[in-house]
């Protein structure tokens, strides 16, 4: 099988993989190959956290033309996969000289598909691009082609629990990568002063409370295919739900915004996460560190698009924040704005390139010590960028 990642995310679904138990498990570009039987395909998609996408191979053929395309794909057995009273869709990515339109390439591979089940059933199955019971994937490079059924359906950042989002909210996947790189140990006091709809609280309570990612959604892709096992599913996933345990440290977050603290305070909720994460509406610059503990921060806080007032006025605020009233924190931030980034008054010791969406940004480590003369300390230092 096949999982999609993220830039940057590669590794840390690697490491997921390998520790759920795949085996044959190798890293591409934002993407990791492995192999699983069926249960580890169901498991794969209920509990990785840094996979947005599992492709299952089914067909791996070459093509030097359109002609032989068109014959490959005829002559494969769709009803093995499909039946003429379903719907199905098409994903194609090409690459390369032979083939160069994608959209082209699926729908030749959709002609295949219905006039072979035209010619064995005398009816076809029915094309739907937005909920489709089964969505394949077609992927060219030059004469090398391979045909992949979507194992998850909807993209695995849907995880079932935020209904209600502020402007650009940060991928659910994207967030808990995040929050990986970050180094949190999981028994930390965990804090996001910027909580927005509350992703990163989300994310970390279910990672310190062992909650498989989507244990909330509501359906997979392969629950509509023709060898759905209920029984085996509902088997792992109560085994998952058995290993859930209560967060060693405390998870919390705040917000000026009345409207951001409802909006997680609902998603809290739809995760049943209530008695485990905190929000209270609170402005992070006149705030402080409750107690003398470690504590680790991390928020994506605005990088200016739609911002406001001076961003660099604010980002220099923040450091101030942090190096006044936050000892003794390990502080991340993600942000987009580089320039904005150089105000905030000290040297990140860890710079990870990513991108959220398509804005390149970057996480950034600000580790604040107790005392001032390791704060200046900590000032002269040079970042290290990774990535």
């Amino acid at each position: 099988m096949m999982a999609k990642t993220f830039y940057g995310m590669e590794e840390l679904l690697v490491a997921e993989l390998k520790q759920l138990g795949a085996v044959d498990v190798s890293k591409g570009n934002r993407l990791v190959h492995f192999t699983g039987d069926k249960g580890f395909m169901y498991k794969a998609n209920l509990c990785l956290r840094t996979a947005l996408k599992i492709l299952k191979p089914i067909f791996q053929f070459r093509a030097e033309n359109e002609s032989v395309l068109y014959e490959k794909l005829y002559h494969y057995d769709w009803s093995t996969l499909l039946s003429p009273d379903q719907t199905f869709a098409i994903d194609s990515v090409v690459h390369g000289n032979v083939f160069n339109h994608s959209l082209y390439v699926s729908q030749r591979c959709k002609d295949a598909l219905v006039d072979r089940f035209r010619k064995d059933y005398g009816k076809r199955p029915t094309v739907d691009t937005r909920h489709p019971d089964i969505r394949f994937h077609l992927h060219i490079f030059d004469q090398k082609c391979s045909l992949s059924i979507d194992t998850s359906g909807r993209s695995l950042h849907h995880r079932g629990y935020r209904s209600l989002t502020n402007i650009a909210p940060i991928n659910e996947v994207l967030a808990a990568g995040i929050i990986m790189l970050s180094n949190w140990d999981q028994t930390t006091d965990f804090l996001d002063p910027m909580c927005g709809s509350g992703t990163f609280l989300i994310e970390a309570a279910m990672m310190a409370c062992k909650i498989p990612a989507n244990i909330n959604r509501n359906i997979f892709a392969f629950e509509k295919w023709n060898d759905w096992d209920e029984t085996l599913f509902d088997k792992i996933k109560s085994s998952k739900l058995n290993g859930v345990v209560s967060p060693a440290g405390k998870i919390y977050g705040f917000d000026k915004a009345p409207s951001a603290i409802e909006k997680s305070i609902t998603n809290i909720k739809n995760a049943a996460l209530e008695d485990f994460v905190q929000v209270n509406r609170a402005d992070f610059f006149n705030s402080q560190k409750m107690g003398d503990s470690p504590l680790h921060l991390l928020t994506n806080p605005p990088y200016g698009e739609r911002l406001e007032g001076d961003i660099n006025t604010l980002y220099k605020n923040f450091g101030d924040t942090l190096k006044q009233s936050y000892p003794n924190t390990q502080a991340w931030i993600i942000s987009s704005n580089f320039e904005a980034l150089k105000f905030f008054g000290l040297r990140p010791t860890r710079k990870i390139k990513l991108f959220n969406g398509k804005l390149e940004t970057r996480l950034c480590n600000f580790p604040i010590y107790e005392g001032t003369k390791k704060i200046h300390k900590l000032k002269n230092q040079e970042p290290s960028e990774e990535g």
